[in-house]
């Protein structure tokens, strides 16, 4: 499967020039974000994709726009591979609220609200991660799944820290790392 991370968000352009928490609670994609969602569709074009699974986040979900606006994909909108909780912008928004700015999703079945509401410990992410994992490996279209996910969840799949817009393919019968460096 291809592990996507969400383009460049307005917390991480502060963040990176700062290092300190701005204070954006789910924020949008910067237009440098946009470009990098942009261009990993252009480059996974020509990748068989039958499934895309998204982090109900809107920098995933913006993240995710362009690829599904080239092709047909079965969309799933699933909170486990969510960011770690640990800043302002890993307060989600509501689902109603996700609903009428993502007309064309389904947010229904999320709790509300679907992110913890306080830090997430590192233990928590890993738990999701192996969940998430042996999920995908019981799955026989994983090799034609792309996830739209985010720094800390991705880290704790595969123990790679990726870049805003880039990605991986990742096979889910691969071992937990052994393992993982919180430090982007």
């Amino acid at each position: 499967m291809i592990l996507l991370r969400h383009g460049q968000s307005e917390f991480n352009l502060h963040f990176s020039a700062t290092r300190r928490d701005p204070g954006i609670e789910d924020p949008h994609l910067t237009p440098a974000g946009q470009a990098q969602a942009e261009a990993a569709a252009a480059a996974l074009a020509e990748t068989t994709l039958t499934r895309m699974i998204v982090s109900p986040y809107t920098r995933t979900l913006q993240t995710a726009a362009p690829i599904i606006a080239s092709r047909p994909l079965t969309i799933e909108i699933d909170p486990l591979i969510r960011e770690r909780y640990a800043f302002s912008c890993d307060i989600g928004t509501s689902p109603d609220a996700l609903g009428a700015r993502f007309p064309d999703h389904d947010f229904a079945h999320l709790p509300d609200p679907w992110w913890p509401d306080g830090f997430e410990p590192e233990a928590s992410v890993i738990e999701r991660a192996a969940q998430f994992r042996a999920q995908m490996a019981a799955r026989p279209d994983w090799r034609e799944t792309i996830v739209v996910s985010h720094w800390a969840f991705i880290l704790a799949l595969t123990g790679r820290s990726l870049m805003n817009g880039t990605w991986i393919i990742y096979d889910p019968n691969t071992p937990a790392p052994a393992e993982l460096v919180w430090h982007p």
